[in-house]
């Protein structure tokens, strides 16, 4: 879809890597790196383990960070008996902006529904911070040609409930599962083909005005090498990125491609 230019979204998701002293050198070093036409050009988040938001928190406040601090899941409910999970309450209260909401891997090891996906995305909503909402195809259902299904649908689940003007908000993060930590690689123009897809859907569901301003990121073996190629593409607003994304020399050189 063309029009004026979404401002991109470039996410670090750290996954389970970092202890709080190396999250607090990380993003040290990534904010020095990192300049004011890059923060111009796009917003920054990065996406600790939860040992390690309250750290990267308190080194984003002090030193007055322009970077964005991100969750990379959450329980849906705001407390209760539920041993060993984080409630978006207490990720609000820290600060946190962002959260993913049904990475790949939480759908595909951790068993997370389509249903669960949505009942996160409405508690992130509720206390005031924007989710990330992964979607995306395995291997076997793209060489079986259902990624438009597969994708279509996750997207029409994850949109039940919310108004075209909430739809318009949210940021989409296309994830084909096939090219996550594989080296692997979508072309440009499937990265493009299937975020196009996104916008389609959102569309279809909230209108035209909230698939206009919906963004999209792409995220699978992102590197520096690959990132402006794939910001080129008209309805790629973003990139979510993971292992680059613990190299702060890395993941700056790919923020810099979003200008």
């Amino acid at each position: 879809m063309t029009g004026e230019r979404r401002q991109p979204v470039i996410s670090g998701n750290w996954k389970m890597h970092l202890n709080h002293f190396e999250a607090l050198q990380l993003v040290q070093k990534l904010s020095y790196n990192l300049t004011a036409a890059d923060f111009e050009g796009a917003e920054v988040t990065v996406h600790p383990p939860f040992t390690d938001l309250r750290t990267v928190q308190t080194a984003i406040d002090s030193d007055k960070m322009k970077l964005q601090l991100g969750a990379q899941s959450c329980h849906w409910a705001e407390k209760g008996a539920f041993t060993g999970e984080v409630s978006p309450a207490m990720l609000a209260k820290l600060h946190v902006q962002w959260v993913l909401v049904g990475h790949s891997e939480r759908r595909e090891l951790f068993g997370e529904t389509d249903e669960i996906v949505r009942k996160k995305l409405h508690a992130v909503l509720d206390f005031g911070m924007k989710p990330i909402v992964c979607v995306g195809e395995t291997l076997d259902e793209r060489e079986q040609g259902a990624t438009e299904a597969k994708v279509d649908g996750q997207v029409r689940f994850a949109l039940d409930g919310c108004s075209p003007e909430v739809a318009g908000a949210l940021v989409f993060a296309y994830e084909p599962i096939w090219a996550i930590g594989t080296g692997r690689t979508a072309t440009p123009d499937d990265a493009q083909g299937t975020c196009a897809l996104i916008r389609r859907v959102v569309g279809e569901v909230a209108g035209a005005e909230a698939a206009g301003t919906v963004r999209v990121q792409y995220g699978g073996s992102v590197k520096a090498a690959n990132a402006a190629d794939l910001l080129s593409q008209v309805d790629v607003d973003g990139l979510l990125v993971g292992g680059a994304s613990l190299d702060a020399d890395e993941f700056a050189s790919i923020v810099a491609a979003a200008h």
